[in-house]
């Protein structure tokens, strides 16, 4: 009994590969180094992300759909590599591994990057005499390779470190359990005190000091990032490796498939399990049987033939018979595919605000003073503003009345607060494509067309940046924790880069919006919805597409949302 109040019941071992002390390792003791790290990191990442397409269009001479679609994509392969992230942690590193090597890898992509925009003969020559700058494919190629190296690193950090801080508290711990919902509002919250530096300080240092300054400070950052990460090593919590999942959830498809005639028995209680208290999966708890998906009980059926206890003990076996808790691994991936999908048209809305809101800011009055002027890139601090407002108010205020309107413990299930999210996310978009329906008639009724920057304050978009923070609490919090609380044990970090594919598909999906929408547009020789001159276009219709667009995705979100059936760990009666 002693030592089981000394030690965590969850599996995780400490630094030295030895149960976890619960004293001495974990909960917020262990935090804030992960929680410094984020910060730090995502102020790297924001600091290239956030003026990105000012740096296309204006060093790299692109125009406005290419330098679009190229920070689209880009962000969208950021939010891809976290599979291949993840997979290596859950199945053979380690989640403080995967993010100790990626971390080295984004450092240099982070440098080569810094080079290419302040080392003569890497970085473009620009005259203004001669239309701006004029990068050589040796330049461009330069700048491109360090940025999809830092999308490589990114890779191994996303997927891992929101699930390595949820790691230490202990799931089998009711007190501990409680903490978890905390920690993840206030990682989000340090996501946003990183972005809002790099959207204040570092937009202005690229903006006015130059792009070298403004590159390097972020590589600086990312430097500190993974001395934070470290300085805590001693007191990390630790999952261990469960092995491939991609082989688990295999070996579920073909056994099931191998006993496609075999009849699944009514007492559940039949089913294969390990007689063990724990799973046979390495740094997996054991799941309770659920009913739906019931053909891939099939894997777990028990053969009566006379050849059962041959294929039972042979190398064969795992492709023939799985336990309960494989099956319900699969089973859980695959009730989370439809949460997972709806995610995508909100991340297309949230991918405007480095891209149509920053073009759009591009045409309006950006001066706070005669003397000085905002760059456009930096309004979305108030995005940043808005989520660092929202988070403690949300922690402190709304889940204690939510808790006493829904007894929820958390004041909302996750899925009532991704839902939340969403119609928000709606009213971001009418917001916006009203302003610009505002600005549009300024300009037609001044004839401001070859006006740069119109007499309209660029401050004018504060609101739909602050509704998108409002909006990102509520869902991309949600999705966070909602996505590691429903993943299997050994599969979280798969589960949390499951759930950063939704801001991948989202850039892609927001792209290929962007292409369709301009090849209908342009057609007859119109200027087209999003011309290089936005005082020519109808960028409201795009945004109110979206508002569209987003309100169907609703709809179908509540219908999926209302079937969702939870998963069920095994409570083992001492």
């Amino acid at each position: 009994m002693a030592d089981e109040d000394i030690y965590t019941k969850d599996g995780t071992t400490d630094f030295r590969n030895d149960p976890a002390v619960k004293k001495k390792t974990g909960t917020w003791k262990a935090c804030p180094y992960i929680l410094g790290n984020e910060c730090c990191e995502r102020l790297a990442y924001y600091g290239i992300n956030t003026n990105l397409v000012n740096y296309l269009k204006f060093q790299l001479n692109q125009r406005n759909v290419v330098a679009v679609n190229n920070v689209t994509n880009w962000s969208g392969t950021c939010y891809v590599t976290p599979l291949l992230g993840a997979f290596l942690a859950d199945a053979y590193l380690g989640r403080y591994w995967t993010i100790a090597g990626f971390s080295t890898i984004y450092v240099f992509g982070m440098t080569l990057l810094t080079l290419s925009a302040s080392v003569h003969g890497l970085k473009p020559e620009c005259n203004a005499a001669q239309n701006g700058c004029h990068p050589t494919g040796l330049q461009t190629a330069v700048f491109f390779v360090g940025l999809y190296l830092i999308s490589l690193g990114t890779g191994g950090i996303k997927p891992c470190v929101s699930s390595f801080g949820a790691d230490q508290f202990d799931d089998s711990d009711e007190t501990e359990k409680k903490r978890k919902s905390s920690f993840f509002n206030w990682f989000y919250f340090s996501i946003n005190i990183g972005a809002l530096v790099a959207s204040s300080v570092l937009v202005w240092v690229q903006t006015n000091v130059g792009w070298g300054w403004g590159f390097g400070v972020p590589a600086v950052a990312m430097g500190i990032a993974i001395m934070s990460f470290f300085s805590g090593t001693r007191l990390y919590r630790n999952q261990r490796p469960g092995g491939s999942p991609l082989t688990r959830i295999c070996q579920v498809i073909v056994a099931s498939l191998r006993k496609f005639r075999v009849e699944v028995p009514a007492d559940k209680s039949l089913l294969y399990e390990t007689a063990d208290s724990e799973s046979a999966v390495t740094g997996s708890r054991k799941l309770d049987h659920t009913k739906h998906l019931s053909f891939f009980d099939k894997a777990a059926v028990e053969e009566t033939n006379a050849n059962a206890d041959a294929i039972k003990g042979s190398v064969d076996s795992c492709w023939r018979l799985c336990t309960v808790t494989q099956v319900e691994e699969l089973k859980s991936i695959i009730r989370l595919l439809p949460i997972w999908a709806t995610g995508i048209v909100f991340s297309a809305v949230y991918s405007q605000m480095g891209t149509l809101f920053v073009l759009q800011g591009n045409t309006m009055d950006l001066r706070i003073t005669h003397s000085f002027q905002i760059p456009s890139a930096s309004l979305s601090l108030f995005d940043t503003i808005s989520v660092i407002f929202w988070v403690p108010i949300y922690d402190r205020f709304v889940v204690p009345f939510a808790r006493k309107l829904t007894g929820h413990k958390s004041g909302f299930t996750q899925l009532q607060r991704i839902a939340i999210g969403l119609v928000i996310s709606v009213v971001a978009m009418l917001v916006a494509g009203t302003l610009e329906l505002l600005r549009l008639r300024m300009v037609r009724k001044h004839d401001y067309y070859e006006l740069k920057h119109i007499p309209m304050s660029i401050f004018w978009q504060v609101p739909q940046y602050f509704i998108i923070g409002c909006a990102e609490v509520f869902t991309f919090i949600g999705q966070l924790e909602f996505f590691y609380e429903q993943a299997p044990d050994a599969m979280r970090s798969l589960c949390s880069a499951l759930s950063l594919t939704t801001a991948a598909l989202g850039n892609y999906l927001s792209t290929m919006i962007v292409n369709v929408v301009t090849d209908l547009s342009t057609k007859g020789g119109k200027p087209g919805w999003i011309p290089d001159n936005l005082n020519y276009g109808h960028l409201h219709y795009f945004f109110w597409l979206l508002a569209g667009l987003s309100l169907l995705n609703l709809g179908v979100y509540l219908q999926v949302a209302r079937r969702y059936t939870y998963k069920r760990t095994v409570v083992n009666s001492l």
